[in-house]
């Protein structure tokens, strides 16, 4: 009987029709046990730190990380310090910036992650907000420091003369 139907018993006696075309028991049933995925780990928040950098235990042949502060306009490394009055030595910019800031974002309101009662503006002209801090990237050392003492390469081509 090709054109039968399952039927099924209500709680009140009656016998209700179902929609299926097969007996069998399927993904449609809701007495199936289920199975629950644990739940998937977050995602760090924008502007959270991705993780920790271990500065302290290097091997000789990785290079190292440092903190660095660059100018906003051409690109020039700063000293870590940026005062209200500073300027880059480079393109004369000044640094106490919305710019410069670590939590300037044009996406936020008022482009400050940082609650502020009103938009400062330029964006690159100095100000004095009082929850400026500056931008501060960790990047790889691409040059080992030079120390008082002679350096490996000196030394090697004192071996040749």
């Amino acid at each position: 009987m090709a054109g039968e139907r399952l039927s099924r018993h209500c709680p009140r006696g009656t016998t209700v029709m179902s929609d299926r075309k097969y007996q069998q028991r399927g993904y449609q049933d809701d007495d199936r046990e289920r199975t629950f995925r644990s739940p998937k780990p977050k995602a760090p928040r924008e502007g959270a730190p991705r993780g920790v950098i271990n500065r302290q235990h290097r091997t000789p042949n990785l290079p190292g990380f440092h903190d660095v502060v660059r100018c906003a306009r051409c690109g020039k490394t700063l000293p870590l310090a940026v005062g209200p009055e500073s300027t880059c030595s480079s393109c004369g910019a000044e640094l106490h910036t919305c710019g410069q800031c670590a939590f300037f974002d044009g996406g936020s309101r008022f482009e400050c992650m940082q609650p502020v009662a009103a938009r400062v503006s330029p964006k690159d002209a100095r100000n004095e907000c009082g929850r400026f801090e500056p931008r501060v990237t960790v990047e790889r050392q691409t040059h080992s420091e030079v120390t008082g003492e002679r350096s490996v390469k000196d030394k090697f081509d004192d071996l040749f003369k």
